[in-house]
């Protein structure tokens, strides 16, 4: 059997099915690569929004990510939603012991339907613990802006689905190198839910697998791209990414 790098994903999930871990594991499976989950927290959501969080214990984080490692090699690690400063430090802590892979962090603050996901402490812990581990930071415009001035990661890709212009614009900045940029226009049919969750757990795949980070944030892209254009809505509310060869 052909062997398929391990892709650790620590997130929360998402009870509509278009986000979160749910999102993630699809991704990941997509590019080839297995998925492997420490769940941080359970969402009651749908497409419409949410309407409840409870974190797990960050123990109980802490004991799904060594039982992981104990047994497997993990290849690369995606980190969604924290939600609270205590999962942010436990999840920092746990992240040493798997030693030198790529970390794709996806700041999740606020859920697309305007739902705040991580607290002001948990912020601020984000930025002190998690953002100096990250191969490569994905917020959004939106987050990037509440980020602004925070330091340590080793690349930020700055998505731009959320900004009002007939092209996306998606730019990967790193220190001495100059801005590479991603322009597609843009797919209607929306508003789209997961498509976060969905870029950057498609990035860890591709450095799971070996790939630069320009080339696997490239195909990540035209991945999310690919779907976007089959999106469909299971419910009345944002319409989730759907699979190009259905």
């Amino acid at each position: 059997m052909p062997k398929r790098p391990i892709v650790l994903v620590i997130a929360g999930s998402d009870s509509g099915g278009g986000a979160g871990i749910q999102a993630d594991v699809q991704a990941i499976r997509d590019a080839g690569a297995f998925p492997t989950t420490a769940i941080t927290a359970v969402t009651a959501q749908n497409t419409r929004g949410v309407t409840r969080v409870d974190a797990l214990p960050p123990e109980a984080v802490a004991a799904q990510i060594a039982a992981v490692a104990q047994d497997m090699k993990v290849a690369a690690v995606k980190v969604g939603m924290l939600g609270t400063a205590e999962l942010v430090e436990g999840v920092a802590d746990s992240l040493d012991a798997l030693g030198d892979v790529p970390i794709v962090v996806d700041p999740v603050m606020v859920a697309t339907s305007g739902d705040r996901l991580l607290d002001a402490s948990a912020e601020d812990a984000l930025r002190r613990l998690l953002l100096p581990r990250a191969t490569v930071l994905t917020p959004n415009l939106p987050e990037a802006l509440r980020l602004v001035g925070a330091q340590g990661a080793s690349a930020v890709l700055v998505t731009g689905g959320d900004v009002d212009t007939d092209d996306v614009v998606d730019v990967l900045l790193r220190p001495d190198l100059a801005p590479r940029r991603w322009i597609g226009a843009r797919v209607g049919g929306g508003p789209f839910h997961g498509t976060g969750c969905t870029l950057s757990s498609a990035i860890a795949a591709r450095l799971a697998r070996g790939m630069a980070l320009a080339d696997a944030v490239g195909e990540g892209i035209a991945y999310v791209q690919a779907r976007l254009r089959v999106a469909w809505r299971p419910g009345q509310g944002r319409a989730v990414l759907g699979w190009p060869d259905c």
